[in-house]
């Protein structure tokens, strides 16, 4: 059992577009997160198949780890994930549910880096991200979700 924290909420509305921290987001069924590139239909991925693409979370703790281990300083939003997360083992998450506050979430697959995102960010992020930059989820039932919000298993897992 674990408890972690929702620590930064980012959305970018574009396909490669900067992107920005809010406090606060509604969370749709089927949509993800309003104000978001994906929700609108407008991702880099959206037009090719496959899921995964609601929601994304990133351990601030693996951020911290490739600034130390490979001297790559990214800010939460630089990996181009929504949900930054502390304490929440999210690899262990694939095939779970879990809560972010009343939010219920399902991880579907890691969230492994590309050549696109290390093309936003710097050489070497794909490398140092590897097995480590995050999950893909599914929203279950949505809500809104706040930084601060506890994230925690959902019962049954």
């Amino acid at each position: 059992m674990f408890k972690g924290e929702l620590i930064e909420i980012c959305l970018s509305h574009e396909a490669g577009g900067a992107v920005r921290s809010v406090a606060e987001v509604r969370v749709v069924p089927g949509k993800g997160l309003e104000g978001d590139r994906y929700f609108d239909g407008k991702g880099t991925w959206t037009d090719h198949p496959g899921d995964g693409r609601e929601v994304t979370l990133i351990e601030m703790e693996a951020i911290a780890a490739i600034r130390r281990e490979s001297g790559i300083a990214l800010a939460p939003g630089d990996a181009r994930r929504n949900l930054i997360t502390r304490g929440v083992p999210l690899n262990h998450l694939v095939g779970k549910e879990f809560r972010i506050g009343d939010v219920v979430v399902r991880g579907l697959r890691l969230c492994e880096p590309c050549s696109y995102m290390e093309s936003k960010t710097r050489a070497g992020v794909k490398a140092a991200l590897k097995h480590r930059a995050g999950l893909r989820a599914e929203v279950v039932t949505g809500g809104v979700v706040r930084v601060g919000d506890a994230i925690r298993e959902a019962a049954g897992n």
